[in-house]
């Protein structure tokens, strides 16, 4: 009999799902709940967990577009009598077999399901970045079993309870929040002992010969993210050299392999040949839950506000001056470098005190006005942009702002940024200078109304008091929402940032 699988609802919005990717193939063995393809909407990606055991029937092709309800695949109940899987042992391994699976029947177990957690109001998936345990280990409580990525942090997900581990979701697999990841069989009868105990009942009758403690995987096997890997790769896996247990292929196997040289293409002209000009290599690789949100985000922005950007010049020679003049009195006695980071945060900040809707944001038809100024600092971590808050610069000192600059740009670079530390900003400050850029626009940061963009200091010949000089000059660019900012109040807002960093003495005498 067979079982149609349909797609489940999935929000009361949602009134349609794309099929992604098929984990399975069409024909293959399946077990309940294992994922069986991802399922994408407009909003978040989905799994499919197989509703019964059998055998797959793919109905819709990755790419397909289907209403809720359609019919997505169906599965087949695998005939007890000719599945392979169940098939009865051979006269030899049956003495074998009998001792390891009384035991497994002995006592009752309890399954604890391992689900995703709620980890904030705006996150509604996560990916699993990376299991520090194995399908099969056995696990103590509290113990963490692998990492939680979202789009602004990374979570470590502790054991719920003691016992034997079996992994639902691998490394790379993006889980809404409620997603099953993983089980815990707690007690003697664990099912993944008896699925060793049946794999090892099946094995060719050279593995009887080899050594205790050796994997039930053959060698070459690969673990499911190494596998997946691989796939992505177009590495077939008997190309690879396992180095887990029994010869078994790791994640960090597949990650280190290299796709095999193409062959030698038959002779070719020597015209053509110097065209090509040698390899053209492709790869491809999924979006991270982060790149993909960041992505989401930006493209709405943009849809969204009714963005300009303004631009300006500002002469850098006087804080080079003081930089120059005290910056080894500064790190001896705070122990931070003084940096252009802490100049230009001050000088924001006095800068948002006297033009309040920079510092706004529109929450439907109201326009919601801030009376402090957490700054976001726009830091390139490893796997993306983010944006840490520095909470109430407004009142820092120079060296308070330095040295809480430096503090959040470590964590983001460990990938080990709270949601709190994430969230809450009221205007951003992006340096596209430190890689280089001259001049750039600056996409705002919703649910904020405004971004400064700072750039490279470049010497540029300049006219003072009628003479052409010689100034490190910066340009500035502040991109903002028409919707609430008139260009008077940012071309103003710009100007007077350009002030306060041209005379710093004005940071200190607030004039």
């Amino acid at each position: 009999m067979a079982i149609e699988m349909k797609v489940p609802p999935v929000g009361e919005s949602i009134t349609e799902v794309s099929v992604a990717t098929w984990n399975k193939k069409d024909g293959d063995m399946v077990q309940l709940d294992e994922v069986l393809c991802e399922l994408e909407s407009d909003k978040a990606t989905f799994e499919l967990p197989a509703e019964a055991t059998g055998i797959l029937r793919i109905v819709a092709k990755e790419g397909d577009v289907l209403p809720i309800g359609a019919l997505i695949c169906t599965i087949e109940a695998a005939d007890a009598t000719s599945s392979p899987a169940v098939a009865a042992p051979s006269p030899e391994a049956a003495p074998v077999a009998q001792p390891d699976a009384s035991p497994a029947l002995a006592a009752p177990a309890q399954v604890v399901d391992i689900k995703v957690p709620a980890v904030g109001e705006s996150i509604t998936e996560v990916s699993v970045s990376t299991w520090h345990k194995k399908t099969g280990d056995a696990v103590q409580l509290d113990e963490v079993l692998c990492e939680l990525e979202s789009d602004k942090a990374t979570f470590e997900l502790p054991a719920e309870t003691s016992g034997t581990l079996e992994i639902i979701a691998p490394s790379g697999t993006v889980v809404p929040i409620g997603g099953l990841l993983a089980k815990i069989t707690v007690g003697a009868a664990a099912p993944v002992a008896a699925a060793s105990a049946a794999s090892d009942v099946k094995a060719a009758p050279s593995a009887s010969s080899a050594p205790a403690g050796t994997s039930h995987y053959a060698a070459g096997h690969p673990s499911p993210a190494a596998a997946k890997i691989l796939e992505e790769k177009g590495i077939a896996p008997e190309a690879v050299a396992g180095s887990g247990v029994g010869g078994r292929i790791t994640k960090e196997d597949a990650m280190q392999a290299n796709a095999p040289k193409q062959a030698a293409a038959p002779a070719a002209p020597a015209a053509a040949t110097a065209v090509s000009g040698g390899a053209r290599a492709q790869r491809r690789e999924k979006m991270t839950s982060l790149r993909k949100t960041v992505a989401r985000r930006l493209v709405a922005v943009k849809n969204e506000t009714a963005m300009l950007t303004t631009f300006n010049e500002v002469d850098m020679k006087p804080i080079m001056d003081i930089r120059a003049k005290y910056k080894d009195k500064f790190k001896e006695k705070h122990g931070v470098g003084l940096g252009f980071m802490s100049f230009f945060t001050k000088a924001v900040c006095v800068a948002l005190k006297e033009f309040p809707a920079v510092n706004a944001q529109i929450d439907g038809e109201e326009i919601i006005y801030h009376d402090y100024c957490d700054v976001s600092i726009a830091v390139s971590a490893p796997k993306g942009l983010v944006v840490p808050v520095i909470r109430n610069a407004e009142q820092l000192s120079l060296a308070e702002i330095e040295a809480e600059v430096l503090r959040l740009a470590g964590k983001a670079r460990e990938n080990k940024l709270s949601l709190e530390e994430m969230s809450g900003g009221t205007f951003t400050i992006t340096n596209g200078g430190v890689f280089g850029s001259m001049l750039s626009t600056p996409i705002i940061n919703a649910p904020q109304v405004a971004i400064l963009g700072m750039h490279n200091i470049v010497e540029r010949p300049v006219v003072q008091d009628g003479q052409v000089v010689v100034r490190p000059i910066m340009y500035l660019a502040l991109s903002y929402d028409h919707r609430i900012i008139d260009g008077r109040e940012s071309v103003s807002f710009l100007v007077r940032v350009k002030q306060l960093l041209e005379d710093p003495a004005r940071l200190l005498l607030d004039v």
